[in-house]
């Protein structure tokens, strides 16, 4: 009977498989670097986001291995029971000195600060307002609320204007934005979005995943770059992209981390953090504040890359930032695409529907600070090869 059940999976991965989108784990065998080995082939590594270097970095790998030492290997408790160490309370608050908030709260990922900050906040009566390209997390997080919701336009100030406008009798109302996009790489319109916010008392939220570590002083993220302290109420991130670590966090007011402690479902459920993973955190901090060349070399690199993808003639969006996306159109050749590259030398990652349209399907490239221009120039090779090929330019 259970096999009978499940026999709904197999026409599901037909479809896929007859659509190319069919897709098999890669294997990363050994650290994440830029040139890695993946299913036993040594590849210029431009799926990672790992734009720092900091996952390797020798700071980070001694305060993992003393907190261990030291603390064990897990909390083994929820944070409102017994899991509550004291180095997580030491993470919270150099978080919170970093991003320049009151307090901080870490949750176990990006997504799981997103879901538990929204439910935390968002009642039966509230309205949200959120970009049509938002974060998988986010829309995931609102449809767990029971709050109305609107969708506006991307980065469209004045569509999200109309739903600010048609939401006014709300009492509580919330605008949610990534601040860097992460399948264009492109940047929210922050001081706009703020200036709404204020006009009709929203409150205003920011994940901030793609954009800690790469965009601000020390890389504190958008709400730094634009000079919005102050102005946005709740800032999400991640401990994994960037940071080099795992978790997200939300940055706030004191009184929002109280409210998430007794309603965030995802702090109030999932055991805490492992004491290396807060050590390792805390040692990011002080490398982003000690070694801000990095940053340059990933915005070098960056400017780089997207500059010689452009000058072959591919489409790389409206990307701004160190997501350059390479558009092809249909999912199959985006996948195409991906597995030639990986067999010149190259990992870029095939993305399709329903994580982008369509048409709209890409290749997604990441660059980090930690490339030189003779990996970044073996991929520019593979990708004119490749392109020609496959008629993409």
């Amino acid at each position: 009977m259970t096999a009978r059940a499940l026999d709904f999976i197999d026409d599901v991965l037909d479809s896929l498989k007859e659509k190319g989108l069919y897709r098999r784990l890669r294997v990363l065998e050994g650290e994440q670097l830029p040139t890695a080995r993946f299913d036993g082939r040594t590849v210029v590594n431009l799926s990672s986001n790992n734009y720092l270097g900091l996952a390797t970095h020798p700071r980070l790998r001694e305060a993992a291995i003393k907190a261990t030492l030291d603390l064990g290997v897990g909390s083994a408790s929820v944070r409102t029971i017994a899991g509550t160490m004291s180095i997580h309370e030491e993470l919270e608050r150099r978080l919170a000195e970093f991003k320049r908030t009151e307090s901080s709260l870490v949750f176990q990922s990006g997504f799981a600060a997103n879901l538990g900050v929204l439910g935390s906040v968002l009642e039966a009566d509230d309205v949200v307002i959120s970009d049509e390209l938002n974060h998988a997390s986010i829309i995931d997080g609102i449809r767990l609320t029971k709050a109305d919701r609107r969708i506006y336009a991307h980065r469209d100030v004045g569509d999200l204007k109309r739903a600010l406008e048609e939401c006014k009798e709300y009492k509580k109302k919330l605008v949610v934005t990534d601040g860097v996009f992460s399948m264009d790489g492109d940047i929210a319109p922050l001081p706009e979005i703020a200036d709404l916010a204020d006009h009709y008392g929203a409150i205003m939220m920011v994940d901030d995943a793609h954009a800690s570590g790469v965009f601000g002083q020390n890389g504190r993220g958008t709400i730094d770059h634009f000079g919005l302290h102050g102005r946005v109420d709740i800032q999400v991130g991640t401990l994994s992209k960037a940071i080099g670590a795992m978790g997200g966090y939300v940055a706030g007011s004191e009184r929002l981390r109280d409210l998430m402690i007794h309603r965030a479902r995802p702090l109030l459920f999932s055991t805490s953090h492992p004491p290396s993973v807060a050590a390792s955190v805390i040692a990011a901090l002080d490398v982003l504040v000690a070694e801000p060349e990095r940053i340059q070399r990933l915005w070098d690199n960056t400017s780089y890359f997207k500059s010689g993808l452009r000058r072959l003639g591919f489409d790389t969006g409206r990307s701004e930032t160190p997501i350059t996306p390479v558009i092809v159109g249909k999912g199959a050749l985006a996948m195409k695409l991906s597995d030639r590259l990986f067999e010149e030398g190259v990992f870029a990652q095939g993305i399709g529907y329903p994580t982008v349209p369509e048409d709209k399907s890409r290749v997604r490239t990441i660059v980090t600070a930690g490339h030189t221009k003779d990996e970044l120039d073996k991929a520019l090779d593979a990708f004119e090869k490749v392109g020609r090929e496959l008629a993409i330019v």
